[in-house]
């Protein structure tokens, strides 16, 4: 099993930033893909980023590309998801999720989730 804690979430103007992190635990974090997801309110859960097992590959979807940038620590178990330039319809609940199999877009655990709110 793997446990994920989401932390950074909070509230924010438009056009500030905010930094996420995700510590996991339970598993060789290197051996894990990690990955981002959010949830607004009557929305489905989208994904937002992903990055491969090395750090060496990211992933963003287009609504993100240019303003989020993902990354990892392997050393310190961590992924992180740093948000420059918010909008009001960033805001969202943040998932942070993982997969031992290699996949950008799938996967298996997830943790509780991060509130993000960005005013105008």
């Amino acid at each position: 099993q793997v446990q994920l804690v989401e932390s950074g979430g909070g509230l924010v103007q438009a056009g500030g930033s905010l930094r996420l992190s995700c510590a996991a635990s339970g598993r060789t974090f290197s051996s894990l893909t990690m990955g981002w997801f959010r949830q607004a309110p009557g929305k489905e859960r989208e994904f937002v980023a992903g990055i491969n097992r090395s750090g060496g590959r990211t992933f963003y979807a287009d609504s993100v590309k240019g303003r989020f940038t993902i990354s990892r620590d392997n050393a310190k178990n961590t992924v992180y998801l740093q948000m420059n330039s918010l909008k009001p319809e960033d805001t969202a609940v943040y998932y942070c999720a993982a997969n031992s199999v290699g996949k950008v877009y799938q996967y298996d655990y997830w943790g509780q989730g991060t509130q993000v709110t960005v005013s105008s």
